[in-house]
């Protein structure tokens, strides 16, 4: 039967907003746009399902590509149940597609975490599951975070191949440590394969440079897990900004980073390069409390999620209150949703299908208020 959208204001597909109708057919994907006012005499559309959006915002659903759990769940828990209820969760706080993250643990549990993805439910209640961040093991303990520093290893392609199998080839991101042993192979390797991310890492900028060079086009929680932007060497942050192919992911938990570095972020990468993640724990969206990541206990309080010496342990903040974040700290309201939709999207190759808005995409959609609230998740 299908459905159209009327009288929404919808964020296209250019990163604009713009009055339009929107055509959804029964396979859940966008057929078509038009003008409100545009004769439309199309006959499958005659008996469609109308919901009127009465001039709210449509914006797509946002993807989240590096999450690491919520609900009191983690990927890393290899439970199908627990991510299912992430899924969940998720879906309903308008994060309609998302990558589950691994963190640095040994071969046999990640084997066990990339098996769990299967038999998670494709449906209008859950998230899309649409990748996997492989976070760890391959990172520089001097910039662990609070990964597990027991087992970290130098970049290996046997076990990323093997677990790239095990998950279905579902990987879309995998991060390293480009100074480590093996990682310049690992790059010239792989780079054609899976999206390669630079972050956990003590590179300076001649490392890093000469990984994106090599084929690396991603930086993980920039300015997070890494040698610091220093005017003598700029390290990853420098590198990244000099290379037009490098998108960086951004915490904007209000926690990670300083609001005033979020606004110096999109004005370094422009809107095109920098995705918003939320790098959410097990405690996201639970009360305060002791929770699980990384074989660790965590502890939430309020907006922190930190290892028992205070280290901070991801956070308790889903993506879309991210977005939120970002508008309140003075970003443009149409680059901060495109960082959580748009270019998330595109920076894992599905840009064609997810966050955005037009013809042969999913209709993962959201109908916001003027203060940008969830009115429904369509």
């Amino acid at each position: 039967m299908g459905k159209v959208i009327k009288n929404g204001i919808i964020f296209s597909s250019d990163g604009i907003f713009t009055e339009r109708n929107i055509y959804i057919n029964d396979q859940n994907k966008i057929f078509k746009l038009t003008h409100p006012l545009a004769a439309d005499s199309n006959n499958l559309f005659s008996d469609a399902e109308i919901i009127d959006a009465q001039s709210h915002y449509i914006i797509p659903g946002l993807c989240d590509i590096h999450i690491h759990g919520a609900k009191g769940h983690d990927f890393s828990d290899a439970d199908t149940n627990g991510l299912t209820e992430i899924a969940a969760y998720l879906q309903q706080n308008g994060i309609t597609s998302f990558c589950p993250s691994t963190c640095t643990l040994p071969e046999d549990r990640l084997e066990e975490a990339f098996k769990s993805i299967h038999g998670v439910p494709d449906n209008s209640s859950h998230a899309r599951i649409v990748g996997i961040n492989m976070e760890g093991p391959f990172i520089n303990k001097e910039k662990k975070g609070s990964h597990n520093d027991k087992y970290i290893q130098a970049p290996n392609i046997s076990l990323f191949n093997k677990l790239n199998k095990i998950s279905g080839n579902r990987i879309k991101l995998v991060n390293i440590a480009p100074e480590a042993k093996g990682a310049s192979k690992f790059i010239e390797t792989l780079h054609s394969k899976v999206n390669i991310s630079l972050g956990h890492s003590h590179a300076n900028y001649n490392q890093a440079t000469t990984a994106f060079i090599a084929g690396a086009n991603h930086v993980t929680h920039i300015f997070n897990g890494m040698y610091s932007f220093h005017h003598r060497d700029p390290g990853i942050i420098g590198a990244a900004c000099d290379d037009p192919k490098v998108m960086i992911e951004v915490i904007c938990d209000g926690i990670h980073i300083h609001p005033a570095v979020i606004r110096i972020i999109f004005s370094m990468f422009g809107d095109d390069r920098v995705i918003l993640v939320s790098d959410s724990t097990s405690g996201t969206g639970m009360p305060d409390g002791e929770y699980h990541f990384n074989d660790e206990v965590i502890f939430k309080k309020g907006k922190y999620s930190t290892l028992k010496d205070g280290t901070i342990a991801g956070s308790t903040t889903n993506l879309f209150q991210c977005m939120k974040n970002a508008i309140s700290y003075g970003i443009p309201i149409e680059s901060a949703i495109k960082a959580a939709t748009i270019n998330p999207a595109k920076s894992i190759g599905m840009g064609d299908l997810i966050g955005t808005i037009k013809p042969g995409a999913e209709a993962d959609l959201l109908m916001l208020d003027k203060q940008f609230n969830i009115i429904k998740v369509l």
